[in-house]
């Protein structure tokens, strides 16, 4: 028989089909899956709407693979074809029979409504859509919504799926009979050369697909589509849940049975047997689909660590439900601690996203932001634009709708879980805090007003974290700025010297010490109608008017002797000046400039050729018995004041934990005072 050539420009579309559209030749699978689904919605759609006796239990799909003859055969008891429309389906590349059901039953077809909504539910599909919908009941069919419209979840919609198989097929068998037709008819084709039609015995409706798979090839390995795991593996991954069950005959072993009368070893190894066994391999209903009042924690808990490879329970999960211009379903969860490779190039973020419970895309970074990247989950949404091989969007205004969603409901949990359990929250923040805070430096302040009531610090006055909200709620009423130090840990911190005056004023001090804390704070400047201060900040205004100006003669009394030390210390520092900040402490140094000393120690510690250097100011306090040995020096013995200064500037060094520049140097200075 003279084969029928394919409708448009075939060749060139199977070639580009094979060899371009899709990225792994696994997703056939899926794809014939699809297919085999979307028979059976249409045929579950015939028996709702004309009244026949047809139930979802009836339905499902069947694979089979023989490693002899080399063919992976998928069955499916659903609507079927006539000779036509394997014509116009088969026969035309990019010819969507689903596409075309769509069109003609879109007053039937009604996307389901979601199933009664939580608080925290209702609050997401407010957030995604501003508004909330109650839930129509769900029968042993399937749900429906409040009109009784069948609840059916065409997948497919391109037409070009189901050629996906020739990527692993050499010749493709299509046997199909359709509901109601006494006639069955038989397609067969080995590719871009065309097709022949036949009739065919069939004595069921439904279709059967023999693909008859390719050889090995070089370093292909098409056998693997032939294994029992393989496929498993495949529909484990892509097709779980497709809400029909896919079954297939499957090896297992079992102990081996005593003879009767053969004597029982406890001691000997016991012998084992293959037998074979229809097993269903698809869970089929979704969890993030269920009425989450029917869901217990030990299920979100156990589907998250078995889904994402986790052997620990799930910090906090959120079961997402949101109805409106983008629909969608989804369950985010926050680990407990931070992967291995969290803060590494290797780390990829993202969510699973589905489309009808057809996995798409293994991780959409899309759907979350980078300073949410440690979140783990999943979107199941009907309403997206996919191409046409699935594994990409064609346009991101949905996916930027539901991202926008998520992100504030992650935020929302996150403030409840702050709230709620102060213990697992700071638990939260110790793994992920890094990534909040780099989020408002990287956005350069866009995001600082999403993110700043998550932020926490060390509170030096209360020996605890604290937020931002909670320092600025115990202010005193004279504190004029929120102040925050910079150092390695809280206990060198606390050792500063321009610490010791605003602790001594009642007022607090935020310890900052991850690398990116000073860069992230410069950033949001304020908080709440405070500014964030340094206190190292060049003017803290902490004094009073009589001791500003009281200062300000002790300066100009002296300043003969500051410009003296600023000539011996040379291009070391800017400035020598008198200190409004120090109590007991005899010197502290401090920046002039938007680069502070920590900023310096942060740049320089990354592997750069290039060193920067903050402008460099030595405080002297005027009240330490220190300065009154200066002034004895001072138009003297101008020699001594210079090994002073550079005693000086290198202790102020040492306590600000920056390395001191010339070691021997200031061994033997020290030496030199002790002869």
């Amino acid at each position: 028989m003279k084969k029928k050539p394919f409708k448009t420009e075939s060749k060139r579309i199977l070639d580009l089909m094979i060899n371009s559209i899709y990225t792994h030749k696994e997703i056939f699978l899926r794809e014939l899956i699809s297919n085999a689904s979307d028979a059976m919605d249409k045929l579950y759609f015939k028996g709702l709407t004309e009244g026949l006796n047809i139930s979802r239990g009836d339905f499902e799909i069947f694979i089979e693979a023989n490693k002899d003859i080399r063919t992976l055969t998928i069955k499916d008891n659903g609507i079927g074809m006539t000779k036509d429309e394997l014509e116009n389906n088969l026969g035309t590349i990019a010819k969507s029979g689903t596409m075309d059901f769509r069109q003609e039953n879109q007053d039937s077809l009604k996307k389901p409504k979601a199933a009664s909504q939580g608080e925290d539910e209702a609050e997401s599909s407010a957030e995604a859509a501003g508004e909330t919908d109650e839930a129509g009941e769900a029968d042993s069919a399937g749900a429906v919504t409040e009109d009784n419209s069948p609840d059916i979840e065409i997948i497919g919609q391109f037409g070009v799926g189901f050629y996906s198989a020739f990527m692993v097929s050499k010749r493709i068998t299509v046997i199909s009979k359709a509901y109601g037709s006494d006639e069955a008819w038989r397609w067969q084709s080995e590719g871009a050369d065309g097709y022949d039609i036949e009739p065919f015995e069939k004595e069921d409706w439904g279709t059967t697909i023999i693909l008859e798979i390719k050889e090995n090839q070089g370093e292909e390995d098409f056998d693997q589509y032939l294994e029992q795991y393989k496929i498993q593996e495949i529909i484990k991954k892509y097709s779980d849940y497709i809400r029909y069950p896919i079954r297939m005959e499957v090896t297992k072993s079992r102990p081996k049975a005593k003879a009767e009368g053969e004597e029982q070893d406890d001691q000997a190894m016991p012998e084992y047997e293959s037998y074979q066994e229809i097993d269903t391999l698809n869970s089929m209903v979704p969890l993030w689909r269920r009425n989450k009042n029917e869901v217990s924690a030990e299920a979100y808990e156990g589907f998250y660590m078995e889904k994402f490879y986790d052997y620990e329970k799930p910090l906090t999960y959120m079961h997402i439900s949101a109805e409106g211009t983008v629909s969608y379903n989804g369950i985010l969860y926050i680990p407990a601690h931070a992967p291995y490779n969290y803060y590494s190039k290797e780390y990829e973020k993202g969510l699973q996203l589905y489309a009808n419970g057809v996995l798409i895309m293994e991780k959409c970074a899309d759907l979350l932001p980078d300073c949410f990247s440690f979140v783990k989950g999943l979107v199941d949404s009907p309403d997206l634009s996919l191409n046409i091989s699935r594994e990409m969007l064609q346009q991101d205004r949905q996916v930027k709708a539901i991202a926008k969603s998520l992100e504030k409901r992650i935020k929302s949990e996150l403030l409840k879980l702050q709230k709620d359990n102060r213990e697992k929250y700071e638990g939260f923040f110790k793994d992920f805090g890094l990534q909040i805070k780099f989020g408002i430096y990287n956005s350069f302040g866009a995001d600082k007003d999403k993110l700043q009531d998550l932020l926490l610090y060390h509170s030096l006055k209360e020996d605890k974290m604290v937020t931002l909200a909670e320092y600025k709620e115990k202010m005193a009423e004279d504190q004029e700025a929120i102040y925050y130090a910079c150092g390695g840990s809280v206990s060198r911190i606390r050792q500063l010297p321009q610490t010791e005056l605003v602790l001594d004023k009642g007022y607090d001090i935020l310890a900052l010490i991850d690398d990116v804390d000073e860069f992230a704070i410069k950033i949001l400047r304020e908080y709440d109608g405070k500014a964030i201060k340094s206190v190292s900040d060049k003017d803290l205004n902490l004094e009073s008017n009589e001791e500003k100006e009281a200062a300000k003669e002790q300066a100009e009394a002296h300043k003969d002797l500051f410009a003296a030390m600023k000539e011996a210390l040379g291009e070391k520092v800017k400035d020598v000046r008198l200190s409004k900040r120090l109590k007991s402490h005899p010197v502290c140094l401090t920046s002039d400039g938007p680069l502070s000393l920590e900023m310096e120690k942060v740049l320089n510690s990354m592997p750069t050729d290039q060193q920067v250097k903050a402008d460099r100011v030595l405080e002297i306090n005027s009240s330490h018995p220190i300065f009154e040995a200066l002034t004895r020096l001072e138009g003297k013995d101008p020699e001594k004041l210079k090994t002073y200064a550079f005693l000086l500037y290198n202790q102020a060094l040492l306590i600000e934990g920056l390395a001191i520049e010339d070691p021997a140097a200031f061994a033997n200075a020290i030496c030199e005072l002790m002869e």
